[in-house]
């Protein structure tokens, strides 16, 4: 009976249907897009979750004098395996900033632009989390080779990273040869990086001073217990006795990872939640047409309690519509937004580079479908008990 009443009216069935199918389908999709988002942020900085940053403070330090810079004595007293025991790994790094060209061509194309020379040893591949696009890192400490940020190579060599390697580049006075590219990460893309003693000779200057020791952790577990350890020794070298008066900041990476999954994930929830907003509108519209066909079928409700049809019969009748109707939307809407989600993870990596692969997982699927359910009971309740109050005598006279 209730498939019957249905296909009564087809057209106004559908368009019915329509706001319950987009509502599923959407709250899918976005949640599938999330997903992918949080995914491909994790792949991309989740090595960076063993990573711990000490850098020196700048200027004074609070309630004392002058801050003492970040030295390589230091970086040794921190691969001590007897003091450190977590810490697999340490890289120095010093920064500058100095003109890139490329023969006559500067960085950015017609204007001087001072970009940032990064001096460190093989490790800072690892250590940072970067990856290659193309070429080989350097293997030394010296030597004038050079590996690009894709932010330069798209200035100096129109983005193709392929022809860069080999090629050389005046960084200031000294020209370098490019020996590999490494792929975007959003953080440091406009950098050259260079052996730390080429860096030492032609940008920071000589001196065994440090701007940045990286701290890799034997585990992600192991940040903290490392993380005291650095401090502890650092304390120690720097003769500071109280924490408010520290003259370096040991920073651990894996805090930030968090807060930015965390950021991710009330994201998602909420672009859910808005999708969400078509699923009640089309509960409303469900309910309008569910009075609807109360209204028009007053004289069959009248017919069917004249011959012995009960309250409890009616109501559940109505109801069993309703819920069919928002039902069949429920699944067409789950086929749409895994079918459009699927699509998605094929099409928007191949149109998109980068572009994190969107990941349709079960508890969405269910809740937006039981979610479907539900709004077919709330949306036909009312109209179903309108229709069970009805008096027999009261619908058969009318027209």
């Amino acid at each position: 009976m209730a498939f019957g009443s249905v296909q009564v009216n087809r057209l106004r069935t559908a368009l019915t249907a329509l706001g319950i199918i987009l509502g599923v389908g959407a709250v899918i999709v976005l949640v599938a897009l999330g997903n992918g988002l949080r995914a491909g942020f994790s792949d991309t900085f989740g090595p960076l979750a063993q990573q711990i940053t000490v850098t020196p403070v700048a200027g004074a330090v609070p309630g004392g004098g002058q801050a003492r810079e970040l030295r390589t004595t230091d970086l040794a007293a921190l691969t001590d395996p007897r003091r450190a025991p977590d810490v697999a790994a340490t890289t120095p790094v010093v920064t500058g900033t100095e003109l890139l060209r490329r023969g006559d061509r500067q960085y950015r194309g017609d204007r001087q632009y001072r970009g940032t020379v990064i001096g460190s040893t093989p490790d800072y591949l690892t250590s940072s989390a970067r990856d290659l696009a193309e070429g080989s890192f350097f293997t030394g400490t010296s030597g004038r080779v050079a590996v690009l940020g894709p932010n330069v190579v798209a200035q100096l060599f129109d983005g193709d990273p392929e022809s860069a390697v080999g090629q050389r580049v005046r960084i200031g006075r000294t020209d370098f040869t490019v020996v590999g590219a490494l792929t975007s990460n959003g953080q440091q893309d406009d950098a050259v990086v260079v052996p730390l003693a080429a860096a030492r000779a032609t940008v920071v200057g000589s001196g065994d001073t440090l701007d940045q020791i990286l701290v890799t952790a034997v585990s992600s577990q192991a940040v903290p217990a490392a993380t005291a350890q650095v401090v502890s020794i650092l304390d120690e070298r720097h003769s500071i006795r109280d924490a408010a008066k520290r003259d370096f900041n040991a920073r651990a990476q894996g805090t930030v990872l968090e807060r930015g999954n965390q950021f991710l994930g009330y994201l998602t929830f909420f672009v859910a939640a808005v999708a969400a907003i078509s699923l009640l509108v089309g509960g409303i519209g469900v309910a309008n047409i569910m009075l609807v066909s109360v209204t028009e079928r007053t004289r069959e409700i009248g017919i069917r309690k004249a011959m012995g049809a009960t309250r409890r019969t009616v109501l559940t009748q109505f109801l069993i519509e309703a819920v069919l109707l928002t039902g069949l939307a429920g699944v067409l809407g789950v086929l749409v937004g895994v079918g459009v989600s699927l699509l998605a993870a094929v099409a928007l990596p191949a149109a998109v580079p980068h572009f994190p692969v969107p990941s349709v997982t079960v508890a969405p699927v269910l809740i937006a479908f039981l979610v479907s359910l539900v709004i077919g009971v709330v949306a036909g309740l009312y109209p179903a008990a309108r229709a069970a109050r009805l008096r027999p005598i009261e619908a058969l006279r009318y027209e």
